[in-house]
């Protein structure tokens, strides 16, 4: 059994640790808070580009000629995950790498050459550690993403996409839900649906407001408005990702917190037990001497 010194060495030491984890979960519910702001705040303007979009896509004649719309026979495809910068997160960055494998298997399995690109340091570290060639890899940006962030990685794979270097792109990332539940979500970017320059009817509503004459030609603001979409559709998924970040990493923290009180009161049990038995064996070894004493 161990001694009461060394039990009581433990305790301390899982206090300091249960100290660090409750201030690990306060700082990311702090975060959690800020990054649903945002999605929030961002949510009216992504609704209004694609209200924007249906208006101009339906004073276009045609729409098929622009490059980010055009689909063709896919040979190579880029996967895109979204992983976090830091661990400490639970099951955050292994579901969303787990899903990116996966996502991987079924394009070999259709004859498709995968190619990767990877925002975060969790995820790049796995794959250069798993020996896969990464293209380019984002870091630094996972807990509070700026809208420049997504623009970088817009342009890039807009650009694979219109040289046909690769014939589409998919993006896999944690949408937030709670934070005790994030979902994995599967997201084919590039090339943009033509369905999405349709629209429902609450946005025919929203584009038909007014008969308007543009200049330049429809079909120009369209090609501008296209990569726009695509950096908002990669901001919008960026702040899902930190968002579901946060709201895992203070799930994780709380849960630490609440093993490392457990695993004190354990403690506290044992040392109390120890102590008992050291009292014990004193009070025997008094005895017997005084016993050895008056024989």
């Amino acid at each position: 059994m161990a001694s009461v010194q060394d039990i009581n060495r433990r305790i301390r030491s899982v206090r300091n640790t249960r100290k660090i984890t409750r201030a690990m979960e306060l700082v990311a519910a702090a975060k959690l808070r800020r990054a649903q702001t945002r999605i929030e705040a961002m949510r009216p303007y992504a609704e209004r580009m694609q209200e924007l979009m249906v208006g101009v896509a339906r004073a276009s004649t045609s729409v098929r000629g622009l490059p980010l719309l055009q689909r063709r026979d896919v040979r190579k495809a880029a996967i895109l995950p979204l992983t976090g910068d830091r661990g400490l997160a639970g099951a955050f960055n292994a579901q969303i790498l787990r899903e990116a494998f996966s996502v991987e298997r079924r394009f070999r399995g259709e004859g498709v050459e995968p190619r990767w690109l990877v925002a975060g340091k969790k995820g790049a570290s796995t794959l250069r550690f798993r020996r896969y060639e990464v293209e380019q890899a984002w870091t630094g940006f996972s807990d509070s993403p700026r809208y420049h962030d997504a623009q970088a990685i817009a342009h890039r794979i807009s650009e694979l996409y219109a040289e046909q270097e690769v014939d589409q792109v998919v993006v896999i990332y944690n949408h937030f839900v709670s934070a005790l539940t994030q979902r994995v979500v599967t997201q084919e970017v590039l090339p943009i649906p033509e369905s999405l320059l349709e629209g429902g009817e609450e946005e025919h509503a929203q584009a038909l407001l007014g008969d308007f004459i543009y200049e330049p030609e429809p079909e120009q603001i369209l090609e501008r408005l296209l990569p726009v979409y695509v950096e908002t559709e990669l901001y919008r998924a960026l702040l899902e990702s930190a968002a579901s970040e946060q709201g895992a990493r203070m799930t994780a923290m709380r849960n630490a917190s609440k093993n490392a009180g457990e695993l004190i009161e354990n403690l506290t049990l044992q040392m109390n037990r120890a102590r008992q038995a050291e009292i014990t064996q004193e009070i025997l070894e008094v005895v017997a001497g005084a016993d050895a004493l008056t024989t």
